[in-house]
């Protein structure tokens, strides 16, 4: 089990694996490592992602984290060479190359260890694929209206989108994971931005629960804080957003202000 557990250590090396690669690993020449090193940060709820599933599969003595400074921060060279959108996280690979994007690293990692993390049917699957989806696609481009500087209108109309995508969530949740009795990747990329949201709207925005109306959603969550993995991930997670608190971003960046100057657009909900 333990060995099964633990990232294979030969080298990819067929044709069908090199179109592969082309299609999703960047050159990071000036970036040598011994080891798999995951480009992250605790606030990040991408990089907990892969966090998550480093932890569950009990990859930690596999795979080393580091800060985005051990590239020498976002927009420098060397971090432009191993991921030209200027993101995190990256998995820095001991041949030279990179791997980015969050999901792209979560399945790489467990590819390499064999698999897991997945529903035990097709339809399951497909659920867990479905929640991994709704997340990047339509939960990520808009999380920032929770703690980035933008007009009042541009960050109530996100704020609705958020609330569309909570209630889409509670539709597909199936219980008492995201995908069923188990817990997948569809779990682990949709948990660390919900630290966010029970974190943020509460404090910040006036909500009460985020989990209103939503009790498949609220179950869920209870599940998730029980997981020995989810809920050190919950931990790091929350320390960030902590120390953002403590510099006062809210304020410092004028959200505060603009949600009790601008009461004609909704922002507590339900």
């Amino acid at each position: 089990m333990a060995a099964a557990m633990r990232l294979q250590t030969n080298k990819l090396t067929s044709s069908s694996t090199a179109c592969r690669r082309t299609a999703v690993i960047v050159r990071a020449e000036k970036f040598t490592v011994t080891k798999p090193t995951l480009i992250d940060a605790p606030v990040s709820n991408h990089g907990a992602r892969v966090r998550h599933v480093i932890y569950a599969k009990g990859l930690e003595g596999e795979v080393d984290i580091v800060s985005p400074m051990a590239l020498g921060g976002f927009g420098s060279e060397q971090f432009l060479a191993a991921n030209p959108q200027n993101k995190m996280p990256i998995l820095l690979l001991p041949d030279g190359s990179s791997v980015p994007e969050s999901e792209v690293i979560a399945q790489y990692l467990l590819d390499k260890a064999g698999g897991g993390m997945q529903a035990p049917t097709p339809e399951l699957r497909a659920v867990a694929a479905l929640a991994t989806r709704i997340h990047d696609q339509y939960i990520t481009p808009i999380q920032a209206c929770m703690y980035r500087k933008m007009e009042a209108g541009e960050r109530a109309a996100l704020l609705q989108q958020l609330v569309k995508q909570l209630d889409v969530l509670e539709g597909i949740c199936v219980g008492p994971y995201i995908a069923g009795p188990d817990i997948t990747t569809g779990d682990s990329a949709l948990f660390p931005t919900v630290v966010f949201m029970t974190y943020i709207l509460p404090r910040y925005f006036g909500w009460r629960d985020v989990f209103v109306g939503r009790p498949k959603l609220a179950a869920w969550w209870g599940r998730m804080q029980q997981d020995e993995h989810a809920k050190r991930v919950i931990a790091e997670v929350t320390s960030g957003l902590e120390k953002w608190s403590a510099n006062d971003r809210w304020s410092e960046l004028g959200i505060s202000q603009q949600l009790q100057q601008h009461s004609e657009h909704k922002w507590v909900y339900p």
